[in-house]
């Protein structure tokens, strides 16, 4: 029999079991043949069930014309036992659809899209609902492939409880869509989902939400988004990105979230009600305000660190007829009965430069409460805001008010209402007290767990592991996530390349256990690895004598997770069989949330401590976030101790950081095949803080400032037979 008859076979006999239960309405299946003929006869009122169980390789696809009050239905059997694997997607159109239950994970879109309302851009979804399905980690395995979770498109559509979370390669987790008229204005609902972690992309298009985009921005859409809890969404500086016009943002709840909501294309939008809560996590923000006739009221704003485009609020300047993707003038913003507590920045005219050079116009600044618990100036203007007009507004003794007249600078006591946020004793200003705060709970399904904010390490057991040949290959192997592996003194060789594949310790008491290996690497990190050494001694005596050797590699190819690298209290010594042996060696599209390195000496290493510098397509890519060196020594390296490299003029992300303090460095930088002639080398850092430190007969640190407003705090530095730090500006 032929694959098309036995595919018809399978077809017919699955209409026969149809047929059994057409009169009840509900339609259990459980194959894709027999999808495929439930929903060619469904009609409104019918509900389709998928069988429990893994549905792998599964395009599907729900057309049909249901009713206002009798919907076509596809659901799950169970809500939570539906699995769908591989490479599979949900396509939806026509009219009163319900797609419910679903849980997608395990693979990824073999489209662009995991859930799309519509088949095809003429043929889309309308008055349609998506509820309690969750998409988890069902990631386009390239970082950088760009696809998306949720595509609305159409009209009257909504999407509601349901649970997205682990969104780690480029692309905007949802997005409204209106590249069409049959998508303009489209009063969709948004709401009650819950928006779960999503780590930094170190990249533009990490946004979790996007209504819009700027060719059609200047077109309403006419979407709520309301009740929605964004936890620790962290893609980039826009969380939410509002690329339209008359859209309502109200009621919702950003955790600890890096980043703003951000009015970025389009007129006429309302933001109220909704919390945000930073708890002093670096980088969270608020609200970014542009464009006409924004009206920001009545949200409350606490613990919030962002500076500039991440700040508490943010109301920007914009570019005189500005082209409709730049930044267009605000014009007539109400900014009313808001609180920003504890927060570290408020940017007025933010942005302003000699492109960027029109400031607010015609807006008011009414009745708003700053306070701050420590003195703070928190209020930063970058150009004329006459424009902008300031009434009754409150601040705290520790900030300097800024406007004629607008704000009455006196102290507060602040008392905690029954919704659990600070409100003033005495003081007429900011949030009123009957605002609700969303909780997680009240968010996506209740059959699927949320995740918490474990730390990645020493979560485990601890295992004892002996000295000798590849006693430590066999004790990784068998590790589990969080696992320390505890080093008796001893000598530890190794034949083959480590991989870590979860997070784990490897400890020792510090010079008793010493680490060899035979093979190019001794450790590489990949997908899902994260690695902290304490108290070992690597020495690379045993390396083969190879151009290019590391200690730590990162896999070859792409990687979806963030890692995470630490090293502690150790010894890393005889880097020199050959040129160009480095300790850490990354591959492009690879992305450290953390490097750290602790009371650790380095020396004699031909190539670089940490070369960070592997994406140089000037696209705002770069490899790690926060490299922090404390309290450590380098000598004789012949490369860098870090060379780190961000390029392009991108200003959508938030690093790299780097940090070094009370470090000793002797004779670094010296090596022919150090181009860069440096002993650090810093290439479109955000924020460089480097102290106490002393570099003798090395090659100066050099600091090269591009996008954005970089920080570079370079002070307490003695220098013996080495040239001044330099700190230049980018020269194209």
């Amino acid at each position: 029999m032929t694959r098309f008859a036995k595919t018809l076979c399978a077809a017919f006999f699955a209409s026969l079991l149809l047929i059994q239960d057409a009169s009840a309405g509900r339609i259990l299946v459980d194959s894709q043949a027999a999808y495929a003929v439930a929903v060619s006869r469904a009609k409104p009122g019918d509900t389709i069930v998928l069988a429990n169980g893994r549905w792998e390789d599964f395009e599907i696809l729900l057309t049909g014309q249901g009713k206002p009050n009798d919907p076509i239905t596809l659901t799950a059997e169970t809500k939570g036992k539906v699995l769908i694997t591989g490479r599979s997607n949900l396509r939806i159109a026509g009219e009163h659809l319900v797609v419910s239950g679903l849980v997608f994970t395990q693979g990824h879109s073999p489209t662009n899209t995991v859930i799309a309302f519509r088949r095809t851009k003429g043929h889309v979804a309308n008055h349609s609902r998506v509820t309690e399905v969750v998409i988890d980690r069902f990631n386009n395995p390239e970082r950088f492939e760009t696809d998306f979770w949720v595509m609305m498109y159409g009209k009257r559509n909504r999407f509601d409880h349901n649970h997205l979370e682990g969104k780690s390669n480029q692309g905007v987790t949802m997005a409204v869509r209106l590249d069409s008229e049959l998508s303009r204005e489209n009063h969709h609902r948004i709401d009650h989902n819950y928006f779960g972690p999503r780590a930094a992309l170190g990249s533009n298009g990490g946004e979790t939400l996007r209504i819009g985009t700027s060719h059609h921005s200047l077109s309403n859409s006419y979407t709520v988004v309301e009740n929605n809890y964004f936890d620790r969404c962290n893609g980039e500086v826009e969380i939410v990105s509002s690329k339209s016009g008359s859209n309502v943002f109200r009621g919702n709840v950003f955790w600890e979230s890096r980043g703003t909501l951000t009015l970025r294309h389009g007129n006429d939008n309302v933001v109220e009600n909704n919390v945000f809560l930073g708890n002093g996590v670096d980088h969270t923000g608020g609200i970014r305000v542009i464009n006409k006739n924004q009206i920001i009221r009545n949200n409350y704003l606490q613990g919030l660190t962002g500076h500039r485009f991440g700040g508490a609020l943010v109301v920007m300047n914009g570019v005189p007829d500005s082209p409709i993707n730049r930044y267009h003038q605000v014009e007539n913003a109400l900014i009313e009965n808001n609180s920003i507590i504890d927060s570290h920045h408020i940017e007025l005219a933010a942005g302003a430069d000699t492109e960027r050079s029109a400031p607010p116009i015609a807006s008011l600044f009414d009745s708003n409460l700053i306070h701050n618990s420590s003195p703070r100036d928190v209020v930063a203007v970058h150009d004329d805001i006459s424009g902008i007009k300031f009434e009754n507004n409150y601040i705290n003794a520790a900030t300097t008010p800024v406007g004629a007249g607008g704000f009455h600078a006196r102290s507060m006591a602040l008392k905690t209402a029954n919704n659990g946020l600070l409100y003033p004793v005495d003081v007429d200003a900011g949030a009123r007290e009957d605002l609700q705060v969303l909780t997680k709970a009240q968010t996506g399904v209740s059959w699927y767990d949320k995740p918490t904010a474990e730390s990645r390490f020493e979560t485990g057991t601890a295992q004892s592991v002996p000295p000798g040949e590849d006693t430590l290959v066999e004790a990784v192997r068998t590790a589990r996530a969080g696992d320390q592996l505890m080093l008796a003194p001893g000598r530890y060789l190794s034949t083959r390349i480590i991989p870590i594949t979860v997070p784990i310790t490897i400890r020792a008491k510090p010079g008793t256990s010493i680490l060899t290996f035979e093979r190019t690497a001794l450790f590489e990190i990949r997908e899902g690895g994260a690695l902290h050494l304490d108290g070992v001694t690597i020495t690379g005596e045993e390396a083969p004598d190879n151009a290019g050797n590391s200690v730590v590699r990162t896999h070859r190819y792409s990687m979806l997770s963030n890692y995470e690298l630490h090293i502690s209290d150790s010894l890393v010594t005889d880097l020199d069989t050959n040129h160009s042996f480095n300790f850490l060696s990354v591959a492009k599209h690879t992305f450290a949330d953390e490097i750290s390195i602790h009371s650790t000496r380095f020396e004699d290493i031909t190539g670089h401590v940490m070369q960070l510098h592997r994406e140089t397509d000037d696209l705002g890519i770069y490899n790690a976030e926060y490299i922090t060196i404390t309290d450590s020594e380098f000598e004789n390296i012949g490369g860098t101790i870090a060379e780190i490299y961000r390029g392009g003029t991108d200003e959508s992300t938030f690093g790299p950081h780097f940090l070094m303090r009370d470090t000793r460095i002797t004779s670094v930088g010296h090596g022919k095949r150090n181009k860069t002639e440096s002993s650090v080398f810093l290439h479109g850092a955000q924020r460089t803080d480097i102290a106490n430190v002393t570099l003798a007969d090395s090659s100066p640190i050099r600091v090269v400032e591009t996008v954005g407003e970089p920080v570079t705090n370079i002070y307490e530095v003695a220098l013996s037979g080495t040239p001044a730090p330099v700190i230049m500006p980018f020269q194209p």
